[in-house]
């Protein structure tokens, strides 16, 4: 009962923070989004939604999840580091080593085994916390893959006796929720750098630690978030295959590019929420599935984000007046 009561006094708390933030006006104080290259926004909004709601989250995790205190003492780290982003904008070489520097630690606190593997799941962890910042474009969707990935990794959780994951699962989520109470269409307040890096870290690391400690397989939580992670890294590759500049502020993701062809945010959240939530149950179905059952549902999700992708760049293609490239 406890663990309930914290789970929705961090809800609550999250909630009303920005209620009280948005109503007095100093939402907008401490860091406002003005449109830009990447924008699919017209007006400048408050973007301190992360830092008003995560932090509810790592101090209900921090009592509640002792076993897994590191990730969340990293986890804030980032938060204040991503804060003084949003309001001063910093170097993309800093960002990047700060990225590198907590992934590192995070992975070097692990049970990995030989620095291979932890060189690898550094490297996976920064681009987790980088992806989730360019997923974070559009009304809705990195509050709703947050809310809905996370609820996915409690009850997996909860399912293999981690109660501790469980609980930092679902306040992650509750947190999210509140978040997305005033974040879905229209909205009326971002998540900043502040909130996408450390929901990336977050999920990231605790996929991994999940899967070390044998929670769930080491695929289960690349499949929850798998939306994010399809979009983010093909569009990458697409910008390194052309010789673009990776840090630059664009618009090639798939959801940017539907929102562009006409796409309301809402409608592009809910298409997005069934896909989400499609994932998550598939990862919660399959992953006591004996292996080939396994290997046939991950093919089938992948083989579904690449029709996805492919359908959308050939209607923007059309709608460019342009031949495929």
């Amino acid at each position: 009962m406890t663990s309930w009561v914290a789970i929705i006094a961090t809800f609550a708390c999250a909630w009303a923070t920005l209620a009280l933030a948005l109503r007095a006006g100093w939402a907008a104080r401490l860091a406002l989004d003005a449109p830009n290259a990447r924008s699919l926004h017209l007006r400048p909004t408050p973007r301190a939604g992360g830092l008003l709601t995560l932090p509810w989250a790592l101090a209900a995790g921090s009592l509640l999840a002792g076993e897994y205190r590191v990730p969340i003492v990293l986890a804030a780290a980032l938060c204040a580091f991503s804060f003084i982003d949003d309001r001063a904008g910093l170097p993309a070489g800093l960002r990047l080593l700060v990225h590198l520097g907590l992934s590192a630690t995070a992975m070097y606190l692990t049970d990995a085994s030989g620095w291979p593997l932890v060189i690898a799941l550094t490297l996976a962890l920064t681009w987790m916390v980088n992806l989730f910042n360019f997923m974070d474009g559009a009304d809705g969707l990195a509050g709703g893959m947050a809310a809905i990935g996370f609820a996915a990794c409690g009850a997996a959780a909860a399912a293999a006796g981690d109660g501790d994951l469980a609980r930092l699962s679902f306040c992650v989520t509750a947190a999210a929720s509140a978040f997305l109470a005033f974040n879905f269409p229209p909205a009326r307040i971002f998540m900043g750098d502040a909130g996408s890096t450390t929901l990336g870290f977050l999920a990231g690391a605790l996929g991994i630690l999940g899967w070390q400690r044998g929670v769930w397989p080491a695929w289960f939580s690349v499949l929850v978030f798998l939306p994010f992670i399809a979009d983010a890294t093909a569009t990458l590759i697409r910008r390194a295959l052309r010789g673009e500049r990776l840090w630059q502020a664009h618009r090639e993701h798939c959801y940017q590019k539907l929102v562009r062809m006409g796409w309301p945010h809402r409608r592009l959240a809910i298409a997005a929420y069934i896909l989400m939530a499609a994932c998550a149950g598939g990862a919660l179905a399959l992953r006591n599935a004996p292996v080939p059952v396994q290997v046939a549902g991950l093919s089938a999700a992948v083989l579904i984000h690449a029709a996805i992708m492919i359908a959308t760049g050939v209607k923007w293609r059309a709608s460019q007046g342009r031949p495929g490239q």
